[in-house]
């Protein structure tokens, strides 16, 4: 097996001791069933990011996190890397400026969508009025905005075909930030919408028996925002799209922020992934690399290891460095930072020498600040098989150091 036991936390690829830590204290609290650490994990608030934990009965929703359903999608194109080639530009200007990154809409778009009509609003309506109002409100102002952060939308080149392919990061924006404080408020005996006092990096979860009536109401909520998610990412690729003068003739779509029930060894449970892909066997997965390295489409085997990993893997190349050491601290009077050990001519070098045409970012989502994305690979290549590699040629992401409370 690839995966080390420590301490009864099953841990691929080399271990990060505070995200360790964290998972330790995750498998402690509650019924939980088994604890695991994919390759990419790192540190975060509560459950590790690359963090899974397997509960018996129970959902965490501050396991699950802030940004309900991150999720990836993918597409293949009809078209070539090379019929672009000599637009790159401006194909990424006209990306830049139709979809909305960072704060508020660039265009002025109001999205309808079915899912306005599911009956899982009901969960809101039942907390009262002004809360459902605010968070459909809200819903409708921000479906298909992209937000700040790691979320990302990029074209890419297969490196064996040379296909165009799309790829989008991002999740259901204010209406999830607002749904999980709400619901962490009302474990908390505190109003849905009364000022939560933020978690801290160490907190134990906070679990919700899912037999109750406030882990079901969860639970509903948050498929909501599963299905918002979906539905974002999916308008912002049709968008995308159509700038290209393209059709998708393939596809990958899913989450890693979130919750399921699965049955595994003959027995119901519910899986919290936070920044972990679904892998069970065939299933596909849109794995990100940086803006300087490879990303890849990849497929769940069916293998022991595996079914050891609760079919899980990685959602990225997991940060090595934080905002803060890449991009220094931010003076958010003067609008400036200090302190920062990456560069802006130095991640502008780095993208520039991968052959990338870059909008936006800061330094603070340079390549420097991730591992490399084939050695967290090489880690699950017993439970995961990689069917596609995709290389970069441009990428759109929020202006640098425009911020967003509801990026990952």
């Amino acid at each position: 097996m690839a995966y080390q036991n420590i301490d009864g936390v099953r841990v691929w690829g080399k271990p990060d001791e505070g995200a360790l830590v964290q998972a330790k204290m995750c498998a402690a609290t509650g019924r939980v069933i088994q604890s695991l650490l994919m390759a990419d994990h790192h540190k975060g608030y509560s459950q590790p990011i690359g963090g899974v934990v397997v509960y018996d009965g129970q959902i965490s929703p501050s396991g699950v996190g802030y940004d309900i359903a991150c999720g990836n999608k993918a597409v293949r194109t009809n078209m070539y890397a090379r019929d672009i080639k000599q637009r790159l530009g401006k194909i990424m200007d006209e990306i830049a400026g139709k979809i909305s990154f960072g704060i508020g809409r660039v265009n002025r778009d109001r999205l309808d969508h079915e899912l306005f009509d599911d009956p899982d609003w009901a969960v809101f309506q039942a907390i009262g009025r002004q809360e459902h109002d605010k968070l459909k409100a809200l819903a409708r102002d921000q479906l298909g905005t992209v937000g700040s952060g790691n979320h990302f939308v990029d074209l890419f080149e297969e490196k064996d075909t040379g296909r165009l392919w799309v790829g989008n990061h991002f999740g259901s924006r204010g209406f999830g930030h607002k749904t999980a404080s709400g619901f962490l408020n009302l474990a908390a005996n505190r109003p849905f919408l009364g000022k939560a006092p933020g978690e801290t990096m160490d907190q134990s979860p906070v679990l919700l028996d899912l037999s109750s009536e406030l882990g079901e109401m969860y639970y509903r909520a948050m498929k909501l925002a599963g299905s918002y998610a979906y539905a974002g990412r999916d308008y912002v690729m049709q968008e995308v799209l159509a700038i290209l003068g393209a059709e998708a003739d393939f596809e990958v779509h899913n989450h890693h922020n979130y919750a399921w029930k699965e049955t595994h060894n003959g027995k119901d449970v519910i899986i919290v992934r936070k920044g972990a892909t679904p892998s069970a066997p065939g299933q596909l997965g849109f794995i990100g690399g940086s803006m300087g390295d490879i990303s890849v489409i990849v497929k769940g085997k069916d293998t022991a290891e595996n079914r050891d990993a609760y079919y899980s893997t990685v959602h990225g190349a997991g940060r090595i460095m934080s905002r803060t050491q890449a991009a220094g601290k931010m003076n958010w009077k003067t609008r400036t930072r200090s302190g920062g050990q990456i560069t802006a001519k130095k991640m502008r070098d780095a993208v520039r020498d991968f052959g990338v045409e870059l909008r936006g970012a800061g330094t603070d989502e340079s390549p420097f600040v991730y591992r490399k994305l084939q050695d967290v690979l090489e880690a699950h290549q017993e439970t995961i098989e990689v069917l596609h590699v995709l290389k970069p040629i441009g990428v759109c992401m929020a202006g640098a150091d425009e911020f967003d409370p509801y990026k990952d």
